[in-house]
């Protein structure tokens, strides 16, 4: 047996996530993120409907629920620099509040639609700023360590799981509620979210006090070869796993299946998603869960391959899942993330990170909607595996480039700085 393996047989168990909720601060961040998202998903879907019982158009409905997403990379860009040179509480409290102030607006009667759709994009053009500035102070609250790998785990699970239970928690309430009572629901919550961060969360000093243009800042983050391909690693795989989620409704279709088993395909690829996630972050070493990423990010797009003999329901769910719990591989990601981003680039760098991820995510799902126009559902899906496949292989190839021309910068500088 090798000695490291021997070594870390004999090293503590991994922390698990009960680590997270005994650092003091987080239990705030925690339920003012379920809060906030549970919230907007909730705002989503009232949103959707109320213009659409307004305006009677499906044109319009579908608008006010993609203006949730078109605002995010202007957003991103322009506000990045804010995440860093501003207190991080102080930022996420005012997001919060902006965003509350939006969905309040949005209750009173009679709003125009025009007035709607844009306090709609003014949530998201604030959304990135937010969930940057979020995600790098985790590292401040939680130590830029291994509890800081599970403490993003953990928000990514609570994303991922609010938005599965607050589609239909939205619906639900649809039944209850007129939309506008719904929207001011969100509002409500978005102002507990600023509650607890105001009042659970310490007052931290900003990172930077420069101010910087947009572009100096994505050259500062994008500029440094390393971070670039940590940062392409977590942007371009999804660009490809949303391929089979954007085509699902069209690929049961031309199976025949029914509503139940679009549902549960849908389901697939968050809850091995989750499930992956879970798994490394309570059962793995931070050292194991380094080692799995490049193996389990060349071959996490490889399931879609699957679709190449056209599967049936079952075949496909498995597929899915297995592409989900591929996903695993992101927790080792976000430790190499956060020890190659310097601290005072820290907020930008994130709020970058969360924007591209969004951003491309919806390029993806539309370069899918048009390759399914010319190609059949699984050739498309099959062709996203095996380009998916190439482009994580080029990109883990270019990260130990970059790491040797690291470790060959610092030989060379060694001597002389002694």
């Amino acid at each position: 047996m090798p000695a490291d393996t021997l070594e870390s047989g004999r090293s503590t168990p991994p922390p698990g996530y009960s680590a997270v909720f005994r650092t003091p601060e987080f239990p705030s961040v925690f339920a003012a993120h379920l809060l906030s998202v549970l919230g907007l998903v909730v705002a989503e879907i009232s949103l959707s409907v109320l213009v659409f019982r307004v305006t009677g158009s499906p044109l319009m409905s579908a608008l006010a629920f993609a203006l949730g997403f078109l605002p995010y990379a202007l957003g991103g860009t322009l506000l990045a620099g804010i995440a860093d040179r501003y207190p991080a509480r102080r930022v996420l409290v005012v997001c919060d509040l902006v965003c509350a102030a939006c969905a309040a607006a949005m209750v009173l009667p009679g709003t125009p639609v025009a007035v709607l759709l844009a306090l709609r994009c003014a949530m998201a053009f604030v959304a990135p700023l937010f969930q940057g500035t979020r995600n790098a102070s985790l590292a401040d609250i939680l130590g830029p360590g291994e509890v800081y790998v599970l403490g993003r785990s953990l928000m990514r699970m609570v994303a991922q799981s609010a938005q599965l239970v607050g589609f239909g928690l939205g619906g639900l309430l649809l039944t209850v509620l007129a939309p506008r009572q719904a929207i001011a629901l969100t509002a409500a919550g978005l102002l507990g979210s600023a509650l607890l961060l105001a009042l659970g969360t310490r007052d931290r000093p900003a990172r930077a006090g420069v101010r910087t243009s947009p572009l100096a800042g994505m050259r500062a983050v994008l500029g440094r070869r390393r971070l670039r391909a940590l940062t392409l690693l977590f942007w371009l795989p999804s660009v490809f796993l949303v391929v089979p989620e954007a085509l699902l409704a069209a690929y049961a279709d031309g199976l025949g299946a029914g509503t139940a088993a679009l549902g549960l395909l849908m389901c697939a690829l968050p809850v091995g998603t989750i499930a992956g996630e879970l798994w490394a972050g309570s059962a793995l070493s931070a050292r194991t869960r380094s080692r799995i990423v490049a193996p389990l990010a060349a071959v996490g797009l490889l399931p879609l391959l699957l679709y190449a003999v056209r599967p049936g329901v079952l075949l496909a769910l498995v597929a899915l899942l297995l592409a989900g719990l591929a996903h695993a591989y992101t927790l080792g990601l976000d430790q190499w993330y956060v020890d190659a981003v310097p601290e005072d680039l820290r907020g930008r760098a994130m709020t970058l990170l969360s924007t591209g991820l969004m951003t491309l995510q919806g390029v993806g799902m539309a370069l899918a909607g048009v390759a399914a126009e010319f190609f059949p559902v699984h050739r498309v899906v099959t062709g996203a595996g095996v380009l998916g496949t190439a482009v994580v292989l080029l990109l883990l190839a270019e990260l130990r480039a970059a790491a040797r021309e690291e470790e060959r910068l610092k030989d060379e500088t060694g001597p002389a700085v002694k």
